[in-house]
């Protein structure tokens, strides 16, 4: 049996829209890039509102590992792709250190 380990870091992008929408995705981009992430149900809650959404998991996985700005940039790009197949003006991605949002909404 082969155990390999590594500094876990996680990542969770948090958005907004149609969760089969979102799993195709995700699913085109680990297809596209080599990547295995997960997605989960998620209910934002805000004033004045509420949105059905996902969160969608990545991790430093042992088999494959990389550095924490590789995850971030990996999963800034997905979050741009769900960004835009999701029609959704921003996402959200939190990471162990810091949450980042991105925004294309005009200030």
């Amino acid at each position: 049996m082969r155990i390999q380990r590594e500094p876990s870091f996680s990542v969770r992008i948090c958005i907004a829209g149609n969760r089969q929408v979102a799993a195709d995705v995700c699913r085109h981009f680990c297809f596209d890039v080599g990547y295995c992430v997960t997605l989960e149900d998620a209910e934002y809650i805000y004033t004045g509102g509420q949105e059905s959404g996902v969160v969608v998991g990545l991790i430093n996985y042992p088999r494959f590992p990389q550095t924490p700005e590789n995850i971030i940039e990996t999963a800034t790009n997905l979050g741009m792709k769900l960004m835009n197949g999701l029609c959704q003006q921003s996402f959200t991605i939190v990471t162990p250190v810091e949450t980042i949002w991105f925004s294309r909404r005009p200030e």
